[in-house]
């Protein structure tokens, strides 16, 4: 990957390689989640610190894939049943492949199911052998001979294993390889000296054990999880204009018969409404949408919510804690952050709007200012409902504008504006008839 960051903690599709890979365990419900971890594992521990339920054990030195899951086995001390093997850089796997793998290996009553797949190009992946169709090694592609590489049925890694007979199997590995490690798939071998049953699941669609070793095949696993995610969606009512640049999340919620144009980011935990219209190049974050609200153009809007009817943009930016009343307009080039915007009001131009309570029906002026930072602290701006703020006006917080009241344009309001009353602060025009001629200086 040539990062500093864990391989597994990259993104695709809106979330982290082992996020997904993780997922996927959840919908088996599974007794328990034991987490091998290798390289900086504190960082993923950390990353992951938000699953309670999760355990981990350290491999330390990685020694391979055998070595990895025997490291395991103090967390297991006492399990029975059925230990079913992941890997935590194979993202596209479904929980019906996993439930099908369990059910052909419990159904069998095989000490190990190896789940595999038949793939034009097998470079790089251990080759599946068999004697009279029944799966008898597995060979790692480093050690297999010229006729071996030609085997196209390979081995995806991922397993389900009877717990009784296994660790004590793991260490029967030996590491005379190409690689000198403990090979996990080594184990069909010993289970088959052993005399003891291992099974096959053949997988339709190869493309679920997909790895990821580099960039190029992060953004191949990510452009298949935001096909899949975008059909699902446009199947549920969903207008996707184009939907090879429609960037939607797997925890994003979208109802039927709204529109989302070309280059839309939608991400976190994200809910839109009925009959809304995104418009290209938004990106919206863990925010929610009511029904029938337009976002023009270029805005950005995170952790904060619109109501019904509301309009948004072009150009717009919703900081997180700020709330859009229903059918209120929020224009080009207007900042909110941490501010309440009733319903009905506008700000249609050029306003910074910051850790205000803005009430019903509010006009706010082109250049309006909420001057909320004292160098110190923040302060709060109040303008109650119907109050009309004249442009290039500046609020300096704490202050209130009352209900009904005015606000001269050009004024910087330092004190409360009574219910009713017009405020002004600016100072008298004066001309100076004749000046500039008096004034102009010769050319040269």
């Amino acid at each position: 990957m040539k990062s500093g960051m864990p391989k597994v903690l990259h993104p695709a599709g809106g979330l982290s390689l082992i996020e997904h890979v993780l997922r996927t365990a959840d919908r088996v419900a599974p007794q328990s989640v034991v987490l091998v971890l290798g390289h900086q594992a504190e960082h993923v521990r950390r990353a992951l610190r938000g699953r309670r339920a999760l355990r981990f054990a350290i491999q330390e030195p990685q020694l391979g894939t055998g070595h990895a899951l025997l490291q395991a086995e103090l967390e297991l001390a006492g399990a029975t049943g059925t230990l079913v093997l992941l890997s935590g850089d194979v993202p596209l796997l479904k929980a019906d492949t996993l439930r099908a793998l369990i059910r052909r290996h419990e159904e069998a009553g095989a000490a190990a199911t190896v789940l595999t797949a038949v793939v034009p190009d097998p470079g790089g992946y251990g080759r599946i052998e068999r004697v009279d169709g029944r799966i008898s090694a597995i060979v790692e592609h480093k050690d297999a001979s010229e006729v071996q590489r030609g085997i196209r049925e390979i081995n995806s890694g991922i397993y389900a294993f009877a717990v009784g007979p296994l660790f004590g199997a793991l260490r029967q590995i030996g590491s005379a390889n190409a690689q000198g490690e403990y090979y996990l798939p080594d184990l069909v071998k010993i289970y088959r000296e052993r005399g003891l049953p291992v099974e096959t699941l053949t997988l339709e669609d190869p493309r679920e054990i997909l790895g990821v070793n580099s960039r190029k095949e992060l953004a191949d696993v990510a452009a298949i999880l935001r096909t899949a995610r975008n059909e699902e969606l446009m199947a549920s009512g969903v207008t996707l204009v184009d939907p090879a640049t429609a960037y939607i999340g797997e925890d994003v919620i979208i109802s039927a018969d709204t529109v989302i144009h070309p280059n839309v980011h939608l991400e976190g935990q994200t809910r839109i409404g009925s009959n809304c219209e995104i418009h290209s190049s938004v990106r919206i974050v863990n925010s929610t949408l009511a029904d029938g609200v337009t976002v023009n153009n270029f805005c950005l809007i995170l952790d904060s919510s619109v109501g019904h009817g509301a309009r948004i943009g072009p150009f717009a930016h919703l900081r997180p804690e700020s709330t859009v009343g229903e059918d209120a307009h929020v224009g080009n080039f207007v900042e909110l952050k941490k501010t309440s915007l009733g319903r009905g009001s506008k700000a249609n131009h050029l306003a910074y709007l910051g850790d205000a309570t803005i009430g019903e029906g509010v006009n706010i002026g082109a250049g309006t200012i909420t001057c909320n930072y004292d160098g110190t602290a923040k302060h709060r701006t109040t303008i109650d409902d119907g109050a009309f703020i004249g442009s290039d006006t500046q609020l300096i917080a704490p202050v209130r504008v009352g209900r009904g009241a005015y606000v001269a344009a050009g004024s910087s309001i330092t004190t409360e504006v009574p219910d009713g009353a017009l405020a002004i602060t600016r100072g008298r025009q004066v001309n100076k008839e004749g000046w500039v001629e008096k004034n102009r200086k010769p050319k040269s």
